[in-house]
């Protein structure tokens, strides 16, 4: 089955709304992990709406590549946010795999 940056766009909005139910509950693992997915499915619509692919790249870092390559250094897109969707990738990583705490202000800020 074939996805469309609406079926991304509509998922991305579904995590970012599990990361702010989780964020007000104190959960800021879960916070960090789902504003990460939240963003990774904006990447992925970003790049099928914006016409510079026709498919998703398969893996995460695929993924975060294209959008830097095709998006950021295209000018389709402000370099911050390809900032951001390596730093929330990060954050993830640290609250999925790691056991030191996700401080909450770096949570609100991947919500955010």
């Amino acid at each position: 089955m074939s996805r469309t940056h609406s079926d991304f766009m509509a998922k991305a909005d579904r995590a970012l709304e599990e990361a702010r139910v989780l964020l007000r509950a104190g959960g800021y693992e879960g916070a960090c992990n789902r504003a990460y997915y939240a963003m990774f499915d904006a990447a992925h619509a970003a790049l099928l709406g914006s016409g510079v692919a026709d498919k998703s790249p398969e893996t995460h870092s695929g993924l975060i590549a294209a959008f830097g390559l095709k998006l950021v250094k295209g000018g389709l897109v402000q370099p911050e946010f390809g900032r951001a969707l390596r730093q929330v990738e990060s954050l993830r990583g640290i609250a999925d795999y790691g056991v030191e705490a996700i401080p909450p202000d770096k949570a609100r800020w991947a919500v955010a």
